[in-house]
């Protein structure tokens, strides 16, 4: 035989439409705290971006700096070979030896730029990189030009075009891709494009004079070339004086302050007084000479500047870096606190509610059946003894106080309750258990009168009568004892020595139910029950005898088998009735098994299961019930080896059946019969 398991649906399941982790305090603190971390990481993370940019563009500027400086270098020295160029073409034949040298460096500052912008391309601009590259497109025709110099082909004027157009698209190239920095920075390199413009004004008048100076006069045109160069050279020194810094300005007119600059300024009022094309009169080897001085001056103005702008730029890097590395550890710290406060928080809310829900668990699985068990077992006329003093709920809270205290309260009120019904549960208990024994007392007097008034009886009718009324005290009798059953009572009220057949326990239960003429005993193997447990054994085969007549049909019968099963023996009550949903059924095996609700709480049509499962624990029998095939229910009971003696002969039982009384003998024999 097999027991019944229940299964409680699984009730953890998460309801939908909740945020991930809301069910537990710590997710919902962890929820609670990650909006305004997420926005302080927001607001950090565009410091960051900020401080990124800015890291970003002075590397670039360092970097571009770095080439521009190289470019200015080679402009240099195309301004120098374009002067010492246009001289020669001019009719200076001594300028021969120093044009080829010039040539030389030109070429070297070619390749220097080269190699930087091999070396910065990672770093520059993509625009700045691809401008520098067309920028040095037109040097491509730098060797034709030279050779039309040296065979005698080349214009003078063609050919000064050619280098100025050179020099002023590596200028122009200089402020492509230029990456925006802070303001300094951005004025720094505005001011280098201003001095390098005017550099190369002051250059490109060089050239152009030293060929006018050259050939004693100005030819058709070079005049005005020379007045625009001027103008030119003016507006960019302008220029550079308003984003020059003041030592950058004191530099520029230390430049042009040396006595080579006062003698270049003397021969151009010299060369302004041919402005009407009658003869110059300057040696072109001095003009050149301090001209180159003032452009060499320019030049270390322009280093000075770019220097500035690059050293600028590289402590606006240093200073971004360390801005950077602030933001990205602020992150880290809004992280690690948010974390720490979300952790610490959580703990301070959840350890006391997890030492209330450790209470709580202890109040309802040990303290409060405790104090139950406590009062049942307590005398009556002893007060109870209090409760000690708990420990106090850890946590400062007000809110965990008031719990407590509600816990608390709660707890108290529990106990209370608890003290009055068990006070009540024992008290009716008491009145069961003595009506039962004043009821079980009158009808053993009852059925003594009954039995001695059937032996004095002569009269037919009237002794049926009287065996009626014997059968009536005999179920009154077993109501008794089922009274003292379910009020707890263990000692039974009957006992016989030695054993007694299955057969007699049998008649004798079904003596004690009310229509017992349509029980059929189908088949009952032999075998002894101990006199001790033939009592309850018999009141529990009536109880479930006449619970199957109950619920079957007045003409069905309702049968009573029994066989050995190895060392325990076997019953069954089989009724064909209206048997019961599997529902009913799980509910009448949990009580037959003392598994079920309590007394008190379960209907009053199960009461004679209440008695059936109480008789079967103290028999140490195992009681259940299952469908009958076809329809109605069939009742096994299986009893232990403990109460079954070893197979005897028919032949050898001598013990006689127990009877009530001899009515309730004779109805027995009858049915038998």
């Amino acid at each position: 035989m097999t027991g019944n398991r229940f299964h409680r649906p699984d009730q953890s399941v998460r309801l939908p439409g909740r945020f991930p982790g809301w069910g537990s305090i710590r997710g919902r603190m962890a929820v609670v705290l990650a909006v305004p971390t997420c926005l302080l990481l927001a607001l950090t993370g565009l410091g960051v971006a900020d401080r990124a940019e800015d890291w970003s563009a002075a590397r670039e500027t360092e970097a571009q700096v770095g080439v521009l400086l190289r470019v200015q270098d080679l402009v240099r020295e195309l301004q120098r070979e374009r002067g010492l160029t246009n001289g020669l073409l001019g009719g200076a034949k001594e300028y021969r030896d120093d044009v080829q040298k010039q040539r030389l460096r030109t070429d070297d500052a070619q390749e220097e730029l080269g190699a930087a912008l091999s070396d910065g391309s990672d770093d520059l601009a993509g625009a700045a990189a691809s401008a520098l590259g067309e920028a040095r497109r037109p040097l491509g025709d730098l060797t034709v030009t030279r050779t039309h110099v040296d065979t005698g082909t080349a214009d003078r004027a063609d050919t000064l075009r050619f280098y100025t157009k050179a020099v002023t698209t590596l200028i122009d190239a200089e402020s492509a891709g230029m990456p925006d920095g802070d303001r300094p920075i951005t004025e720094g390199v505005q001011a280098l494009q201003a001095l390098a413009r005017a550099t190369e004004a002051v250059a490109l008048e060089r050239g152009s004079l030293n060929g006018v100076f050259a050939a004693g006069r100005f030819r058709s045109g070079e005049y005005l070339d020379f007045t625009e160069i001027r103008a030119t050279r003016v507006a960019a020194l302008g220029q550079f004086r308003q984003l020059a810094t003041p030592a950058q300005q004191s530099a520029l007119d230390a430049a042009f302050e040396t006595a080579a600059a006062r003698r270049a300024t003397g021969y151009e009022r010299q060369a302004e007084r041919g402005a009407d094309g009658s003869q110059v009169r300057v040696a072109p080897a001095r003009w050149w000479a301090d001209m180159t001085t003032l452009v060499d001056d320019l030049h270390g103005v322009q280093r000075t500047v770019g220097d500035g702008v690059r050293t600028h730029a590289e402590e606006t890097g240093s200073a971004a870096t360390w801005q950077l590395g602030g933001f990205l550890g602020l992150g880290a710290l809004i992280l690690a606190v948010a974390a720490a406060l979300a952790v610490l928080s959580a703990r301070s809310i959840t350890r006391p509610l997890g030492a209330l829900a450790d209470e709580a668990d202890a109040v309802a699985g040990s303290r409060l059946p405790g104090a139950v068990r406590r009062i049942q077992e307590a005398d009556p006329d002893t007060p109870v003894a209090a409760d000690p003093e708990k420990p106090q709920v850890p946590g400062s809270a007000r809110e965990i106080g008031r719990l407590a205290a509600a816990l608390r309260n709660v707890e108290r009120t529990a106990v209370g309750l608890a003290a009055e019904q068990a006070v009540l549960r024992r008290n009716s208990t008491e009145s069961l258990a003595s009506l039962g024994r004043r009821n079980q007392a009158l009808l053993g007097r009852q059925l003594g009168l009954i039995t001695r008034l059937e032996s004095q009886e002569l009269d037919p009718d009237s002794l049926a009568e009287l065996f009626e009324l014997d059968h009536l005290a005999t179920r009154m009798r077993r109501n008794a004892e089922s009274l003292l059953v379910l009020a707890g009572e263990e000692a039974p009220a009957r006992s016989w020595p030695g054993t007694v057949t299955v057969a007699e326990v049998v008649q004798s239960a079904v003596a004690e139910v009310e229509q017992y003429q349509r029980v059929a005993v189908a088949g009952v193997e032999y075998c002894r029950i101990r006199g001790h447990a033939v009592a309850e054994l018999s009141h529990l085969l009536a109880e479930l005898v006449e619970n199957a007549l109950m619920f079957s049909p007045p003409t069905q019968s309702v049968e009573i088998h029994g066989w050995r099963d190895a060392g325990e023996y076997c019953l069954a009550v089989v009724d064909r009735g209206i048997g019961m949903t599997a529902e009913r059924l799980a509910q009448s095996n949990a009580l037959l098994s003392g598994g079920g609700t309590s007394l008190l709480a379960a209907p009053t049509r199960f009461l004679g299961h209440h008695v059936v499962g109480t008789l079967a624990a103290r028999l140490g029998a195992h009681v259940e019930l299952r469908p009958t095939e076809g329809s109605g229910v069939t009742a096994y009971i299986a009893l232990p080896a403990t109460l079954v003696q070893q197979p005897d002969p028919p032949a050898s039982s001598t013990a006689s059946a127990p009877s009530t009384s001899s009515a309730s003998s004779s109805s027995s024999t009858t049915f038998a019969g």
